[in-house]
C-alpha cells in the first residue's frame, strides 16, 4: 500500500433496517403532543383533528383520544384525503382516493391541526391545505407529525413534532401502527435499493 493512499473504506456494516422508535417511543411521543395542543389552544375547545390518510388518520384518533383524557372532553376527529390536489398526480401510479370525513362540527372558524405520520417534502401537506380550502376556512391550520425527516421542498414546517429523525434520500422511513397495519407500532429506516 502507497504512504499517501487513503486506507480502504470498509462496506456498509448498518443493518438494513433499524428501528428508531419503538411502541413506547411513539405512544411518549403522542402524549407529549397531545400536551402541546392542548397548551398552544389553552385547552381544545375549539380544536378539530384530521388525519391525512392513511396512517395519519390512526395517529389523529390517538392523538384524540389523548386530548380527551387530558381535558375530559372529546376531541372532533376526522381524516382529509389529498389524492386529487396532490402537484405529483402525472409522474405517479394513480392511487384510489380515501374517504374525507368532517366532523358535524365542521372547519370553520376552528383551529384544524393536520395530521401525518412522515414530514418529508412538504408536498402532502401543501395539498391537504389546498384541500381544506375548498371545505370551509378555518381560525388556523397547524401541523402534527410523528418524524419529521427533513428535505423539504417547500417552506412548510411541523408546529408538533414527535421526532426529528435527521436522513439521507437514500433511506427510507416506515411507521407502522397497530390500528391500521396489524403489527405492533414501530418506526424504521432502511437503505432504498437501487
Amino acid at each position: 500500500m502507497c504512504p499517501d493512499s487513503p486506507p480502504p473504506q470498509a462496506p456498509d456494516q448498518s443493518p438494513p433496517n433499524r428501528e428508531v422508535l419503538s411502541a413506547g417511543d411513539i405512544s411518549r411521543a403522542l402524549r407529549r403532543i397531545a400536551h402541546e395542543v392542548v397548551e398552544r389552544n389553552k385547552g381544545a375547545g375549539n380544536v378539530v383533528l384530521l388525519g391525512i390518510p392513511s396512517r395519519g388518520v390512526e395517529l389523529a384518533r390517538r392523538l384524540g383520544a389523548l386530548i380527551a383524557e387530558i381535558e375530559g372532553s372529546e376531541v372532533p376527529v376526522g381524516s382529509l384525503d389529498v389524492t386529487m390536489y396532490r402537484d405529483d398526480l402525472r409522474g405517479r401510479p394513480t392511487k384510489t382516493p380515501h374517504q374525507t370525513h368532517f366532523p358535524s362540527s365542521g372547519v370553520d372558524d376552528r383551529v384544524v391541526v393536520l395530521v401525518d405520520d412522515v414530514l418529508y417534502s412538504g408536498r402532502t401537506v401543501r395539498a391537504a391545505l389546498d384541500a381544506l380550502a375548498d371545505y370551509g376556512r378555518p381560525r388556523a391550520v397547524r401541523l402534527a407529525v410523528l418524524v419529521d425527516r427533513g428535505h423539504r421542498e417547500l417552506p412548510i414546517r411541523a408546529d408538533h413534532v414527535g421526532k426529528n429523525l435527521p436522513t439521507s434520500h437514500s433511506e427510507r422511513v416506515t411507521v407502522r401502527l397497530t390500528g391500521h397495519d396489524d403489527v405492533d407500532d414501530s418506526v424504521t429506516i432502511s437503505r432504498r435499493e437501487g
